[in-house]
């Protein structure tokens, strides 16, 4: 996904970085991040400018230069939605963070909200909502009183879901992606919330979900605990990642979504009180024409087994 885009108010300036594009687009990124330095002398406040630099200058292969775009830009604007501590994080100029910025989360998908589900069921070929569906269903077929849908986005995991839940709430950061769901009618209640800070009030879930929800998550510890206290005894929580291929818990990928490992998956889940029922690897879509490999995990409280 592009980062959020904003023109910097300056006409002038504005041209000079339509110009910093053309030439970027040709190939000449070192004279585009040139022009583009040149678009922001005349707007010097402009945060999503000074973000576009950084990329140019790190196109054309100067580091040092990108991180100080980067730097700036986060000056400029502190609650970071355009994710330039994530840029930092991965050329090695600032440390891997457990999370992304909720800002950035926020505006990234408020910014995606009308192409998202055609840009992921038809030129992705995303998965991971049947992939979770069956996952879900292969643990006796059950019929939930309250699913909870994590992340719910424009509905693709809710519309999974509703055929075996009596009721079906969905939580999400993004107002503009609760408004797309809003309109498949199929959630009884939807909230605007930041699952980073899980809170939920409307009842004891049997069944909580989140469907490519964790990759822009990072650490996990959190929200597991905050799920083990919501869920109701014998409650099933379903959920997918991106396969970490290498060490480590999770990391942080140029994506800038974040993957994790099968053995971190399992302890966070242990030191919660839950026991996987289900972990399978399977392609979760495609990028740029490549399998994406991800983590479809069904589990338990472990006392209820």
């Amino acid at each position: 996904m592009k980062p959020l885009q904003a023109p910097s108010g300056d006409v002038l300036a504005d041209r000079r970085a339509d110009y910093a594009e053309m030439l970027f687009a040709a190939g000449d990124r070192a004279a585009a991040a040139d022009l583009m330095r040149d678009a922001l002398e005349l707007a010097p406040d402009w945060a999503a400018g000074w973000f576009r630099l950084g990329e140019m200058r790190e196109a054309a292969g100067a580091l040092e230069a990108a991180a100080e775009a980067w730097q700036t830009a986060l000056r400029l604007d502190p609650a970071d939605r355009l994710g330039a501590a994530l840029r930092l994080a991965l050329i090695g100029r600032a440390p891997q963070a457990d999370a992304p910025p909720s800002a950035f989360v926020e505006a990234l998908f408020d910014q995606y909200a009308d192409s998202f589900d055609a840009a992921l069921v038809e030129k992705l070929a995303y998965r991971v909502p049947a992939l979770l569906a069956d996952a879900i269903h292969m643990q006796g077929g059950r019929i939930f009183d309250l699913a909870l849908d994590l992340g719910c986005g424009t509905g693709l995991m809710g519309e999974m879901l509703r055929p075996f839940a009596r009721r079906l709430d969905g939580i999400d950061i993004s107002a503009r992606m609760l408004a797309k769901a809003r309109r498949r009618g199929i959630y009884d209640r939807l909230e605007k919330a930041d699952i980073q800070n899980l809170r939920y009030e409307a009842g004891r879930p049997d069944l909580i979900a989140a469907a490519d929800v964790f990759m822009y998550l990072g650490a996990l510890e959190r929200v597991t605990a905050a799920v083990t206290g919501l869920l109701a005894p014998g409650g099933l929580f379903a959920f997918s990642v991106e396969r970490l291929a290498g060490q480590g818990d999770f990391a942080l990928l140029p994506s800038r979504r974040y993957a994790h490992s099968e053995p971190y998956l399992r302890r966070v889940l242990e030191e919660n009180g839950m026991e996987a029922l289900w972990l399978e690897e399977q392609v979760i879509r495609q990028d740029r024409g490549e399998p994406i490999v991800g983590l479809i995990v069904v589990a338990t409280l472990a006392a209820s087994l």
